[in-house]
């Protein structure tokens, strides 16, 4: 590569990112950043369960099934984004109303934990608080997505259409900085967390106590930045309709042109009904106490979503309709695999001693790469197909988990002598980014941007729901397979007695390494036999 071919990849990977930001893209950035600033309470809530439930590792991953069924309703909400297209704003105010509750909830019960359980259960206080969280961001998600695409303008500044090229590198650009907004903002709570957990060796737990309900408090800048994205978002429209009114436009084309830029869209009966029968089915089977009810619902959820989809097909072209269905699929296979639960945190802060201040240093650096890693590969994005973008990140997740897996072994034990203590478990794990990797919602970009440039221009929010409630189902494919695997190795941290301090269940971390061994190589082997089977057919994907 010569220095001038480097220098202009260089631009392109770098500065050609920021070159392409424009204001309008500004208030959806605000809602992804809320997400991500979500992610705030993550660790709390590690070490919260760890010291004060008693719930074990396959309850944990139940649950988060559980928890991630809301985003399978993505697909109503969206519909109803197309519907209302001029109020939308309000589902981002009821979404912050359910994400302030489930956060008031955890503050309570940490901060007021006597009052609290003299109502209910700690256990049910948790679960409840954790369903809610996720019903108020698949609100504000599914707006946000149909802002990103009112963000993307059709037409330069002279008024002539954009080229195909350039939209499709709008489109990529608006959905990596929506990415990269979301991961920022995982990054910034981490260092929220380094600095609120400076000195914790030291601490007693009512003083950890305290810094795990302030985090709570400090949450709730989550609702209020989304909330401000999108007044920022109805000020910009409304500045922009009185210089065209300014201008001479009518103010009736004005209206059609900002506030519902791609017509009128009416109500799909199938997507409601479906999702009422969706809805149902859930709530039934989730309350029956049926021994597989999860996989009830998965199965059930998965037909549904099926079938909405093959009502929106369509609306494609035939060619289109092949490449989506193929770009879904290998997605949706990419961020099924199964992880390794919190039975591996567990034994990382037992057994190796990391406290809360590592993890968030861990969780920083974790968020500092996806960011890199999407820069570097925004080039990549732009210009090769979804299945070789999923297969580098395969191999990328499949390196990254073998350090965790020496940890368990015993590497840092070997490592450290050798070179002075430097090399230790810590300085191993800094290079193991496998916990949670935001990585994964790299793999997603391609997919979004195909949508916001391919989907009918009157049902784009449609799209984006129904296709990112098929892709997030993988999440809860994902929860039950970790589950499994939870099952199949068991995993136990030390459980006390808060009060007497008896050990009511003993530490037994010693079916750990198997599980990890086995999640890295799912890990690798999933996602790359399903691009060989989409490559190898008529789903074939080149886009």
């Amino acid at each position: 590569m010569t220095i001038t071919s480097r220098t202009g990849w260089l631009h392109e990977t770098f500065a050609g990112l920021i070159e392409q930001m424009r204001w309008s893209y500004l208030p959806p950035l605000m809602v992804y950043l809320a997400y991500g600033i979500s992610g705030l309470t993550s660790i709390v809530g590690t070490f919260f369960v760890k010291e004060y439930l008693d719930l074990s590792a396959a309850f944990l991953a139940g649950l988060g099934f559980w928890a991630g069924i809301p985003w399978a309703l993505k697909m109503p909400v969206g519909h109803l984004v197309d519907i209302i297209w001029k109020w939308k704003g309000s589902l981002v105010y009821l979404g912050a109303a359910l994400i302030a509750a489930s956060l008031l909830i955890m503050y309570g019960l940490i901060a007021h934990t006597v009052a609290m359980t003299a109502i209910f259960p700690a256990t049910v206080w948790f679960v409840i608080s954790t369903l809610l969280a996720p019903m108020g961001f698949v609100l504000q998600d599914a707006v946000a997505d149909a802002m990103t695409v009112e963000a993307v303008p059709a037409l330069d500044e002279d008024g002539e259409p954009f080229a195909e090229d350039e939209i499709k590198a709008m489109h990529t650009t608006m959905q990596m900085l929506g990415r990269f907004a979301l991961i920022g903002g995982i990054a910034l709570v981490a260092v929220i967390n380094i600095t609120m957990f400076d000195g914790v060796e030291l601490m007693s737990e009512s003083e950890k106590a305290v810094i795990y309900a302030d985090i709570h408090l400090i949450a709730l800048a989550v609702p209020a930045i989304s909330i401000a994205g999108v007044i920022l978002g109805g000020g910009m429209l409304r500045r922009r309709a009185k210089e065209l009114v300014a201008a001479g436009v009518d103010p009736h084309e004005v209206d059609a042109m900002l506030f519902r830029p791609d017509g009128e869209a009416t109500p799909n009966w199938w997507i409601f009904g479906g999702s009422l029968a969706f809805g149902v089915f859930t709530v039934s089977i989730g309350l029956s106490g049926l021994a597989y009810s999860q996989e009830i619902v998965f199965a059930g959820s998965m037909a549904i979503v099926c079938f909405l989809i093959s009502r929106l097909l369509p609306e494609l072209a035939p060619a289109q309709r092949l490449a989506l269905i193929g770009t879904s699929t290998i997605v949706f296979f990419f961020r099924a695999v199964p992880g390794p639960g919190p039975g591996a945190t567990w034994f990382e802060i037992d057994m190796l001693g990391f406290d809360q201040q590592f993890i968030s240093v861990l969780t920083l650096i974790s968020a500092a790469l996806a960011l890199v890693g999407m820069v570097v590969l925004r080039p990549l994005m732009a210009s090769r197909s979804i299945a070789y973008i999923v297969a580098l990140l395969t191999v990328f997740a499949g390196v990254l988990s073998l350090p965790n897996i020496g940890l368990y072994y015993g590497l840092h034990e070997w490592t450290a002598p050798l070179t002075g203590g430097v090399v230790d478990a810590r300085f191993i794990a800094i290079l193991d980014t496998a916990i949670e990797s935001p990585l994964a919602q790299v793999s997603m970009i391609p997919m979004l941007a195909w949508i916001a440039r391919n989907a009918p221009s009157h049902l784009k929010a449609t799209f984006f729901a129904v296709m990112a409630s098929f892709v997030n189902l993988a999440l809860s494919a994902r929860a039950m397979g970790t589950k499994y695997v939870n099952e199949i190795f068991l995993v136990t941290r030390e459980v006390k007695d808060r009060t007497t301090g008896e050990i009511t269940v003993p530490a037994d971390y010693s079916e750990l390494g198997m599980l990890l061994i086995v999640v890295a190589a799912l890990t690798v082997i999933v996602p790359l036999a399903a691009i060989f089977v989409i490559q190898s057919g008529r789903f074939r994907t080149r886009d």
